[in-house]
Order: C-alpha cells, then structure tokens, then sequence
C-alpha cells in the first residue's frame, strides 16, 4: 500500500513547482509583450532602409565594398542564444544549426570565427568550438548603441579584409508560440528580397528610382546608408532572438503549468485510492477482532 504521508509531501512538492512555473509564465508575458512592441516598432525602419538599398543596388554605375562578394576563406558566425534556460528547446535548435553551419563550412575548408551572443552559447561551445568573442550582457538591456559598436567592429574587420562575410544563426519572432531558425548573411548584404522587405518593395518602386536625382551623389548615399542597414539589420536580429526566447519561455511554463496539475490530479487520485484502502483495511482488522472475541 502507498505511503500516505509520501503522496502527500509529493503533493506539496508539485503544488509548489505550479506556483513558480505560473510565476514565471507571468513574468515571460509580460517581458514578451515589451520586446514585441520593440520588435514590432523596428521592423518598418529595417525594412524600408533595406527597400531604399535594393533600390540604389540596381542603379547605373553603383558599387561599394560591402557588396562586393569575395570568395570566402575567413568568415564570422555569430550565434544569438539566450542567457537563460527553461525556455523549451529555444538554446538547443541554435546550437544544433549553428554547428551543422560549422560543419558545412569546414568541409568547404573556411575558417569560421565564431562569436556568440548570451551566456548558453558561450557555455555550450566553449568546450567544442574556439570562441572568439563573448559579448557578455548585451541581452541583458538591448540597446542600439552597444549593438552598433559590434556592427562598427565587424565592418572595420570586412573593410581590412580580415574577413570575408558575416553570418548571424537567431531565432525570428513569429509569434508567442512560433519562433523560426534562421541564417542570415549580412554582410556582403545580400540582393535578394528578404521576405519582409517583399511586403513593402515592389520592382515598380525600384523602376521609379531609375529617374531619381541624387543629392549627394549616390556614392555618398550609399557610404552612409550602409552601416546604417547593417547596425539596424543586427539590432533587429538580437530584438528577434529577445522576443523569441521571451516567447519560448512562456509557453515552456505555460506547458509546465499545465503538466503540475495534471501530476496533481493524478496523485490527489492515488492519494484518496491509498485512504480508502487504509481505512478499508482497518475496519477489516476491527470486524476481525470482534468475530475473534465472540
């Protein structure tokens, strides 16, 4: 027969883990609800500055080094996780594409610098993978000024030919259940049409800029504009990973929530079954006895 007194403290246990999965749930609703309006009030900026770039990409006589593509031979990785667990498989799904990128690239014999981003990844590669740079505390408060000195950084390094690209494996914001891998290259950037810019562009807009005249030259333009997109491109890419682990990490103690009352049912269950056979058991004993002394 079950021990009462086990199932019960087993009970308290549970009871316990519900209150501070709910906490949590709480806490990550509210976070998510803050970096999704960060998210959501960055993205048109990204975007039409991407748009506004796709546009002078197709003009006559243009050209930068940032979008130059050279054959790659040195390249950086950077890996965007989270600086916290108990997020479901938020961390697990980067690392796992991150070093499939890794292997794809050694077998084409580049040289990967890895940088990471949040204190999971450090954890999780150091063991396995150089790294080159942590950058310790950024996820913490994400600002724009502390992401564009990264980006400042890299484009010195792209400019020096100390590397050949710059890619970013980040988990894009689709909602407070859906979160999708993605691999970006950002710098050289990249002429296709990312699937938000597609939302805003159009080729006519582009045709229209044919006619356009430049004030300043569009060497000029694009010298400025460039960083621009990149610092704005990777800001957006660390609010998306913010976002995403926020979102991730509600519905991990949402389900968690959920889990703990379903043990409790099923223990509050067992518990009663184990009274009833203990009291069952001891009327028995009592009728015994009284037929005994008869």
């Amino acid at each position: 027969m079950a021990d009462l007194k086990a199932i019960k403290k087993r009970i308290g246990s549970v009871q316990n883990t519900r209150q501070i999965t709910r906490a949590m749930k709480m806490v990550a609703a509210a976070k998510l609800r803050r970096a999704q309006e960060a998210i959501l009030a960055s993205r048109p900026y990204a975007y039409r500055i991407y748009s506004i770039l796709l546009g002078l990409f197709q003009q006559e006589g243009v050209a930068h080094p940032l979008l130059t593509e050279r054959a790659e031979k040195k390249i950086r990785l950077i890996v965007l996780a989270g600086d916290r667990g108990l997020c479901g498989s938020f961390n697990a799904t980067i690392f796992k594409e991150a070093q499939r990128f890794l292997k794809t690239k050694k077998a084409e014999n580049v040289e990967v610098v890895l940088d990471v981003i949040g204190k999971k990844a450090y954890d999780f590669f150091k063991k396995r993978y150089p790294v080159s740079t942590h950058h310790e505390g950024l996820l913490g408060r994400a600002t724009f000024p502390a992401v564009a000195a990264i980006a400042d950084e890299l484009l010195a390094a792209y400019k020096k030919e100390d590397l050949d690209a710059v890619y970013i494996v980040y988990n894009e914001f689709k909602s407070a259940i859906s979160q999708s891998i993605t691999v970006e290259r950002l710098i050289p950037i990249s002429t296709e049409v990312p699937e938000g810019v597609a939302k805003i562009w159009t080729q006519g807009e582009t045709e229209g800029m044919k006619n356009y005249i430049f004030e300043p030259e569009k060497e000029k333009l694009l010298e400025e504009i460039i960083p621009r997109h990149f610092r704005m491109q990777l800001f957006r890419c660390v609010l998306e990973s913010v976002a995403s682990e926020h979102g991730a990490r509600m519905s991990a103690m949402e389900n968690a929530t959920k889990n703990a009352s379903e043990m409790i049912g099923s223990l509050t269950l067992e518990y009663n079954k184990a009274r009833q056979e203990k009291i069952t058991k001891e009327l028995m004993e009592i009728v015994g006895g009284v037929e005994a002394m008869r």
